[in-house]
């Protein structure tokens, strides 16, 4: 039978090299179908061992829905392990119920490297999970980036259209709907992946009425990706609409917005005050982990706004393994203070700056900033407008590599 062709991501897989042959459990998560999958399979082919000494269960396979807990799972694997070192591979592991036993007893007893993937950011919180503090190391695996896209296509054998940078904004960067030609079947492909999001990653055999006010709450949260969030407008917006004060509470839609950032939905992302520099506790923007699940319920898209443009670039930030955050002056605000190592730049977004008003403004949100960090103002313009030691950006360039943020 002959092998499975899967592209490279080396974007991921030069993170996660280095820990191959470590005691660390090595733990992929990140969106429903972002392509963790194909990474863990690229990672059992690159290691060095015979086939019999990888073992790999998908647990979404029927093949293994018998295997739905801990001592299954070890039952498994002992009627599968001889002499020399093993290398594990457990997709989607989440639906074995206290599987953290599982993998506390595999360490303790095999010599073994334990690789495992799954679409809840707290598959290892749980109380369970005291049994393996510090003994993982956790890789977030997000949608293709703008770039990866790209390379995808070429390795379908596809041609680049002339439209693809808006084609990627509006319809995001989740790998199987490039396999599909027609917008429609694209929509519908994102459809169904949001609509098996919602269903069984946020949640999770609840009542149809409790679906109802989910889809109405995510909704309204990834139609306004990227802009100012308030929980109580949501309340105020749902009940007006259901002519119904007791139709959602705020504690409802708090709760709501949790389980979607733990389905890999939406990151919730905190105020940096820039001049006391620290990270406050408030939430103030939610961004959409993938673009193409906000146009679907929005059905538009207006590059003037900066919504799109604003979430892709934070979505390729994350992507990169930047912290980001949206920076607070005395004045105003700054899109993004990103932070790694303990070094940090601030980064400013823009459509086009088509006259002196707009220039002024967007290099302008750095004036109440006095410290000496780089700053940036990224937008679709192809004319470098640097100015003030301010470096503009274009977008695109960023996004392919030929453009990079420098932190200090």
């Amino acid at each position: 039978m002959p092998s499975e062709k899967i592209m490279v991501r080396n974007k991921y897989l030069d993170r996660i090299r280095p820990y191959y042959e470590t005691d660390l459990i090595k733990v992929l998560v990140g969106p429903r179908r972002s392509g963790k999958s194909m990474i863990l399979k690229t990672i059992k082919s690159e290691i060095d061992a015979d086939d019999e000494h990888k073992i790999m269960i998908n647990f979404e396979d029927m093949d293994y829905h018998s295997i739905n807990d801990a001592s299954k799972l070890n039952d498994f694997i002992r009627e599968k392990i001889k002499d020399g070192r093993y290398y594990l591979f457990f997709d989607e592991i989440q639906h074995v119920k206290e599987f953290e036993m599982a993998l506390a007893s595999f360490k303790v007893k095999y010599d073994c490297s334990i690789f495992v993937t799954g679409s809840n950011s707290t598959l290892l919180s749980g109380e369970l999970a005291s049994l393996l503090v510090g003994r993982t190391k956790e890789f977030l695996i997000m949608p293709f980036s703008y770039s990866e896209a790209k390379e995808y296509m070429i390795f379908l054998g596809k041609e680049l259209p002339n439209h693809f940078f808006k084609d990627y904004l509006r319809m995001g960067g989740y790998p199987q709907r490039f396999q599909y030609t027609d917008e429609t079947a694209v929509r519908e492909y994102l459809e169904e992946l949001y609509e098996s999001i919602i269903v069984t990653d946020v949640l999770k055999r609840r009542s149809s009425s409790e679906k109802e006010k989910l889809k109405h709450v995510a909704s309204f949260v990834l139609s306004n990706s990227g802009s100012r969030f308030s929980a109580q407008n949501v309340v105020d917006y749902l009940n007006n609409t259901h002519n119904s004060d007791k139709y959602i509470s705020l504690q409802t839609v708090y709760n709501y917005l949790e389980r979607m950032e733990k389905a890999f939905l939406i990151k919730r992302t905190r105020k940096y005050n820039v001049s006391g520099k620290k990270i406050m506790d408030s939430f103030v923007k939610n961004y959409a982990l993938d673009n193409g699940l906000s146009f679907i319920n929005t059905n538009s898209m207006d590059l003037r706004d900066t919504f799109f443009l604003e979430t892709l670039v934070y979505d390729e930030l994350i992507s990169r393994g930047y912290e980001v955050y949206v920076g607070e002056t005395y004045k105003a605000e700054v899109d993004f203070v990103v932070i790694k190592n303990g070094k940090k730049c601030f980064v400013q977004i823009a459509y086009l700056m088509t006259n002196d008003e707009t220039i002024e403004r967007e290099f302008g949100a750095f004036s109440p900033i006095k410290s000496a960090n780089p700053k940036y103002v990224l937008s679709l313009d192809e004319l470098d407008m640097s100015r003030d030691g301010i470096v503009h950006y274009n977008i695109i360039d960023f996004l392919d590599g030929r453009a990079d943020l420098y932190l200090t």
